[in-house]
């Protein structure tokens, strides 16, 4: 016998699993960008300023070394090279990376540097 019963209803589907998806999503995202911005490095922009002062300081960072005026130094004796170039210690030192650099020896250096009380590291292209 044939049954002329109402079709079974169609359930519409739930919206909370999807919603939970968005605000999980949404805290990761918050969180990720919260958190990006300890990373950041203070640098002086070479161009700016009042102009050169004294001796030049021209620290170079390269795949075979540091040189300073184009003289090779060793890393140990960099800051002592230096000091009588130096007129104040807050005199810019400027710094460019070479053939083979890579950021973190860029960043070793301004630590090394900055360790030795120089404060104003111009990074140059």
């Amino acid at each position: 016998m044939l049954s002329l019963a109402a079709p079974p209803r169609r359930r519409k589907p739930s919206l909370t699993p999807m919603i939970d998806v968005v605000f999980l999503l949404l805290v990761f995202f918050m969180l990720a960008a919260r958190f990006g911005g300890e990373n950041a490095v203070p640098l002086d922009v070479g161009g700016a300023g009042d102009g050169w002062t004294g001796p030049p300081r021209l620290v170079e960072i390269n795949a075979t070394g540091l040189s300073l005026n184009g003289i090779p130094v060793a890393q140990g004796a960099l800051t002592d090279a230096l000091a009588p170039l130096m007129p104040t210690p807050d005199a810019p030192v400027i710094l460019r990376g070479g053939e083979g650099a890579s950021v973190q020896d860029m960043l070793d250096l301004m630590d090394l540097l900055r360790a030795a009380g120089l404060t104003s590291l111009v990074v140059a292209k």
